[in-house]
């Protein structure tokens, strides 16, 4: 085996180990401890972050930062990695600890002159709009960390100009219209809930035990919910315009079904605690909207209608 190859090699053993002695890559390389010895001393030079442990059980081991190994990319593949971290510049909250400008401008360096060139001339010509909020969500990274660890977070969150604890279980986040949301089962309502992550104010571990959410994720959050106690259930007709404005919601429930002419159909339940704000969403569509079958949301449409016309006759 040649050396390059062996180092290649080298590199992505040591990224998959962490934990290893010279000995041990001695056998599975055929080579000397002293050629491993030489060959690790390069592949620190090369940036690969190792350190030494002395003592009977000692050896070296790979720091948490590792390096990727390298990656081979085609010129189609470069533009579009490019241009998918280029987007997220508009979000002023990441989930993830290192920015994504250090990674891209990185990334940027080492491609060659010719696919820079091609990058540059495009910059200027294709974007990602993205609604500029300037509203920051500090706890994207916790929220993240724990939905994939299955923790249980002790938040503080706003909602109709009050703030409340609640324990929540975060199964992911996700961003629309330039805002983060975080689809998690809350305690305080016993079923799933979207949170707006800049309403957040804190989020900190709970001693609370967990449910067994593995196989609970964003793309079957709805068909795997847990029941929540006090539903009503809420169904509307929708003209094209009201499926429009419906569609710019993130709720995940009711759903949302659309025809073919575009009109479409709300259907499914909610909590009775969020029957007002669901009234005055479908009063605000006006004509675009029929709420049928729906007792509970139907008499507080009216109710509020009613203070309506009392305050203005």
């Amino acid at each position: 085996m040649s050396k390059s190859k062996r180092l290649m090699e080298l590199m992505l053993t040591v990224n998959r180990k962490r934990k290893f002695t010279v000995g041990e890559l001695a056998r599975e390389f055929g080579v000397s401890q002293r050629t491993i010895l030489r060959d690790l001393q390069e592949l620190g030079e090369l940036g690969v972050p190792l350190y030494s442990e002395v003592g009977p059980h000692g050896g070296y081991q790979v720091l948490r930062e590792r390096l990727l190994p390298p990656i081979a990319f085609t010129e189609e593949e470069a533009v579009s990695i490019f241009f998918a971290v280029h987007a997220l510049r508009h979000y002023s909250s990441l989930p993830f600890e290192a920015k994504s400008s250090a990674a891209l401008k990185k990334f940027y360096a080492f491609l060659p002159e010719d696919v820079r060139e091609r990058i540059d001339q495009m910059k200027n010509r294709v974007d990602f709009i993205t609604p500029v909020r300037n509203a920051p969500a500090p706890f994207l990274s916790v929220l993240l960390d724990a939905a994939v660890r299955q923790n249980v977070l002790l938040i503080r969150y706003e909602a109709r100009e009050k703030n409340s604890d609640r324990e929540i279980q975060p199964i992911g986040i996700y961003t629309r219209n330039g805002l983060w949301y975080c689809s998690a089962y809350c305690r305080l309502s016993e079923g799933m809930r979207v949170f707006r992550c800049d309403r957040i104010h804190s989020a900190v571990p709970s001693a609370a035990e967990p449910l067994d959410l593995r196989h609970v994720h964003l793309e079957n959050k709805v068909s795997a919910e847990h029941k929540r106690r006090d539903e009503v259930p809420v169904f509307a007709e929708l003209t094209r315009e009201g499926v429009e404005a419906c569609e710019a919601e993130p709720w995940p429930e009711p759903r949302l079904t659309v025809r073919e002419d575009g009109s479409g159909w709300l259907h499914g339940t909610v909590s009775k605690e969020d029957v007002p704000y669901f009234a005055k969403f479908f009063i605000g569509l006006g004509s675009e909207a029929a709420v049928e079958r729906s007792p509970e949301l139907l008499a507080e449409m009216k109710a509020l209608l009613s203070r309506l016309l009392g305050k203005y006759s």
